[in-house]
């Protein structure tokens, strides 16, 4: 199973942003919310967002391999999500923040969405017509 292998790697990811959160709750003596430090907030958001965006990108990717997308594909899909979550966490993370990295994240994270999406669609419409 493709998507399985872009799971367990961006399961590593989620594990590292979750120490970095960890880490800067440690630095800042904050055990809920961020107390307004803006470094927790950022590590926070970073990891927040992966954590909203990846398990339904990954789930749609697994029903698109399901529904008979090639592996190929999956490959496209499963790279450019780790590089659209790699930008999003290099520029949110940053204090000054350029915003080009986050943006390029969320594009490449949203294509691969609708991609998925949109694979699965056309995957089971043609199922159905046959």
């Amino acid at each position: 199973m493709t998507t399985a292998l872009y799971a367990a790697l961006l399961g590593l990811m989620f594990v590292v942003l979750s120490i970095k959160v960890i880490k800067q709750r440690r630095r800042f003596q904050v055990g809920i919310g961020s107390n307004g430090e803006l470094m927790l907030e950022r590590a926070i958001r970073v990891h927040g967002n992966f954590a909203e965006y990846v398990p339904f990108a990954l789930l749609l990717m697994f029903l698109a391999e399901y529904s008979g997308l090639a592996p190929v594909y999956l490959h496209i899909l499963g790279i450019v999500l780790l590089v659209g979550r790699l930008s999003h966490a290099f520029g949110v993370q940053q204090i000054k923040e350029p915003l080009k990295f986050r943006v390029f994240g969320m594009l490449l994270t949203f294509a691969v969405l609708l991609l998925s999406a949109i694979a699965i669609l056309v995957l089971q419409l043609l199922k159905t017509a046959i």
